[in-house]
């Protein structure tokens, strides 16, 4: 069991790993506190309208949208370590600008949606550069471990987050978990300037003249020539899109449909997300590259389990299902990260790690706004099932297409019953 454990934290030996990792932690606990208290604010200032709702989100990512690629290439290009500090930095300017609203009473519908935005710039230059700085923490033999450990600390924030900030909302209201937020966004400065460049696994910057050279169409042909890769981000972007929208669907069916407060959103969120950090330490002992079955099958179990979310009619079934719902979920984005990865040459690490970031999270501006359009005209329910069923014929076509490229048919054996015999003494 010891060694077990040993190999399942294994880079948090790394010692840049392990301040990269504690950083990351305390900032998102604060950052998921934040989702939380600026849905809750949204739905105050809108009178309830999850149209409203989206429209954050859709803010939100939009950046991500637009400038993730361009990032991909500053990753490319020059030091991310400190990119992630400038990124961080402008976070915690604009979540003390915020919070400084929001205590005072100043804040208006308007300001919500300009700091959605803004923060989603920080969010879009910081994002790939940390997904492509990990293997510089940790170098390739532990990268998958790494890659499984952020999505663990990710989760173990969506856990403590979403639930502190539903008591604290009850107890102080929103002000107080803003500042929190910005509080906590400290952590990541501190800890990348304690950092050890010397200790970093750093392959040697191209040259000047190739580094200008190296264009984000390079990094889109990359990909367009290598199915491995853009299988998993085609299915990621439509189940990001039309799923991957809990922030939005589950503030909207707590509210509307169950009539609840923030505490029980917040166990909507909790429950989601340990699944999630099941699913996240359940890969951690993979030590190569995740097979295109495993993600096939991870998404179809995903898809299957949020159509369920959907059509449970009663507030404890939603509960129960969506842990499991949560496991899926990052078990799937995780084993196609890792995927990407894991296949990509170093050279253009930053640019498919943007493009990866760009069908993760920057589908949501399309989809956030329709996700909330249909939760208020036909339910929060509806929402959530119709993202599933789109998710679920995304993936079957996906495994369809990979079983006609490879020749490959798949075998249903019936296992034949126990038989029982009584015989006489």
């Amino acid at each position: 069991m010891q060694a077990r454990l040993s190999t399942m934290f294994q880079s948090l030996q790394v010692r840049n790993y392990r301040l990269f990792a504690s950083g990351q932690l305390l900032k998102l606990i604060g950052v998921w506190m934040m989702f939380i208290a600026q849905d809750w604010l949204v739905l105050e200032l809108s009178g309830d309208s999850a149209t409203a709702l989206g429209v954050v989100v859709a803010l939100q990512f939009t950046p991500v949208l637009l400038l993730t690629l361009i990032s991909g290439r500053l990753a490319d290009r020059y030091d991310k370590r400190m990119l992630l500090f400038v990124a961080n930095t402008f976070w915690t300017v604009l979540s003390l600008a915020m919070s400084l609203l929001v205590l005072t009473g100043l804040v208006q519908l308007w300001h919500v949606f300009l700091f959605a935005a803004l923060l989603g710039v920080a969010n879009a230059v910081e994002t790939p550069v940390r997904q492509a700085f990990v293997s510089e923490l940790v170098g390739t033999r532990l990268l998958p471990n790494a890659l499984s450990l952020n999505a663990a600390v990710f989760n173990s924030a969506r856990i403590v987050g979403p639930a502190v900030a539903g008591l604290a909302i009850a107890a102080f209201d929103v002000g107080p978990v803003f500042l929190f937020t910005a509080l906590s966004s400290i952590a990541p400065l501190v800890t990348v300037i304690q950092m050890r460049p010397a200790e970093l696994y750093r392959e040697p910057l191209p040259p000047r003249d190739e580094r200008a050279a190296a264009t984000v169409l390079d990094g889109l042909r990359y990909v367009g020539r290598r199915p491995d890769l853009l299988l998993p981000m085609v299915v990621m972007s439509v189940i990001g899109m039309s799923l991957f929208n809990f922030q939005l669907t589950l503030a909207a069916l707590a509210k509307t449909v169950f009539n609840t407060g923030a505490a029980s959103f917040g166990l909507f969120s909790t429950t989601l997300a340990a699944g999630a950090l099941i699913g996240a330490l359940a890969g951690t002992g993979r030590r190569s590259r995740p097979s295109v079955w495993l993600v096939l099958g991870a998404a179809i179990a995903c898809a299957t389990f949020g159509t369920l979310v959907g059509l449970a009619p009663a507030y404890w079934m939603v509960v129960a299902l969506l842990p499991p719902t949560g496991f899926f979920m990052v078990y799937f984005a995780q084993a196609a990260n890792q995927r990407v990865q894991l296949g990509t040459d170093a050279a253009f690490r930053g640019r498919v790690m943007a493009l990866w970031v760009l069908v993760f999270l920057g589908t949501n501006p399309v989809g956030a706004p329709l996700i909330g359009w249909v939760a208020e005209t036909f339910g929060a329910g509806v929402s959530i099932w119709a993202g599933g069923v789109l998710s679920l014929a995304t993936a079957l076509l996906a495994l369809a297409w990979q079983l006609r490229r490879d020749g490959a048919r798949l075998r249903f054996r019936v296992l034949p019953m126990p038989r029982f015999y009584i015989t006489q003494t």
